[in-house]
């Protein structure tokens, strides 16, 4: 069986479908890079944004056809999308030519409803059970991104922010044990990663016995190999000095840290149920900078929130420049059905517009002045991928560094590359 796996979201969703990957390569499948040559198209999908999950039901109903032409081609969608209320139910009555509906808590299930003859009720939601189920995450996942790698060191999300509907998909959270998280981090760096990533919705409020994030950070960190550890995504009400401390004290945990914002505005953060202020978060930002050498930090900013006032969006902008982000995704809300701000009142999309236009006008100015800064200095980049004549790769803090093929190098190596241009976010260089 050839498989085609489509993945919509974040590095957690990407990460997932390495999971489901390896769930299929143990039954005997083969990944296909060729949609029309697939036998199985697996869509993972993303509810946190409108734009994800109408995208993702657009590309469902491309193969309403094809599935017309051949019984025996089948589709299956997973992810955070099946977890919402009712959709199942929709799929069933708009898209029927679906084969296999599974919630994300019953993904190692797939195979046995492939094997199913009988398709038509291949419906399965646990919307009980909290976290996800894991398969053996040494020996079964497959992973594509080599030299890095994701490890979650929990599921779920309690901190019901007004305009997320994690915690009602994903449920609330539970925390791996600081052994399995241990053991798959050493399990990776024996088999040659040169970067992992800990993912969790809240990485901060990771608790288990007597551990909390910054003993599991700690312990990680502290492998005795050389490599990179990173971690996302940090809630700035919960992200402290303790955990600053641990990563200055780490050659191995690198000096990059996204934190979300958000907002600028302590009205409009009080509406998002964010449990922070805009004073607290600069005084984050201030923390870092003065306790990290070179530690660059990026954000997510989301503009036209309900009621959002032009003086809101204001003290946004000026939260934005205060804290120069190296990088900041930035996005319109769009509202999800289900979540508390759904039924506040919208901004309207003229509004939004605009105000996402001088957003990113201000942060693609911060971005490219940082950037500017690096000319002239060597740094450590871990080469990740390579393309035509060129080497890709990233600083430690982030930065992404383009440089020519020389000297024997290959992708999982550390290579010091001085600076010689910028441009944007990314930089390019000469490997020494």
């Amino acid at each position: 069986m050839l498989y085609h796996i489509v993945t919509y979201g974040c590095q957690m969703n990407v990460h997932e479908s390495e999971k489901i990957a390896g769930i299929l390569k143990k039954e005997g499948g083969e990944l296909c890079p060729d949609i029309e040559k697939a036998d199985l198209v697996v869509f993972n999908t993303c509810c946190i944004r409108d734009t994800a999950e109408k995208r993702a039901l657009g590309n469902i109903g491309a193969l309403k056809k094809r599935k017309r032409e051949n019984k025996d081609f089948m589709i299956a969608v997973l992810g955070c999308m099946t977890q919402q209320e009712g959709f199942a139910e929709m799929m069933r009555e708009k898209f029927p030519f679906v084969d296999i509906i599974l919630g994300t808590n019953n993904l190692h299930l797939l195979p046995y409803y492939i094997k199913l003859k009988d398709k038509k009720n291949s419906v399965d939601i646990d919307r009980a059970n909290g976290g996800t189920y894991d398969v053996n995450l040494t020996s079964d996942t497959f992973r594509t991104s080599f030299p890095n790698a994701w490890v979650n060191i929990m599921y779920g999300c309690d901190n019901f922010c007004s305009y997320c509907i994690v915690p009602y998909v994903r449920g609330r959270e539970v925390s791996r044990p600081p052994k399995d998280v241990l053991n798959e981090i050493k399990f990776l760096l024996d088999e040659g990663y040169k970067e992992i990533t800990l993912l969790g919705q809240n990485v901060n409020s990771y608790r288990y016995e007597d551990y909390d994030f910054k003993r599991l950070l700690a312990e990680a960190g502290n492998s005795g190999k050389k490599f990179r550890l990173r971690f996302m995504t940090s809630n700035p009400k919960d992200f402290d000095k303790d955990v600053i401390d641990v990563i200055k004290s780490s050659d191995n945990i690198c000096k990059h840290i996204h934190l979300p914002a958000q907002s600028g505005s302590d009205g409009i953060l009080r509406l998002m149920n964010r449990k922070y202020t805009a004073a607290r978060y600069l005084d984050l930002v201030l923390a870092v900078r003065e306790n990290i050498e070179d530690a660059l930090i990026s954000s997510d900013i989301m503009v036209g929130f309900p009621t959002e006032t032009e003086e809101d969006f204001s003290q946004t902008l000026d939260l934005v420049k205060k804290s120069r982000f190296s990088q900041a995704f930035t996005f319109v809300y769009s509202p999800r059905s289900g979540t508390v701000s759904a039924k506040m009142e919208d901004v309207g999309a003229e509004v939004k517009k605009r105000r996402i236009t001088e957003l990113i006008r201000v942060q693609n100015k911060i971005t490219k002045e940082i950037s500017e800064g690096f000319k002239g200095l060597t740094r450590e980049v871990l080469i990740e991928s390579a393309e035509g004549d060129n080497f890709f790769g990233r600083t430690d803090n982030g930065r992404v560094v383009t440089f020519e093929k020389s000297n024997g190098f290959k992708i999982g190596d550390f290579v010091n590359v001085k600076i010689t241009a910028s441009k944007s976010s990314s930089l390019t260089g000469t490997p020494l």
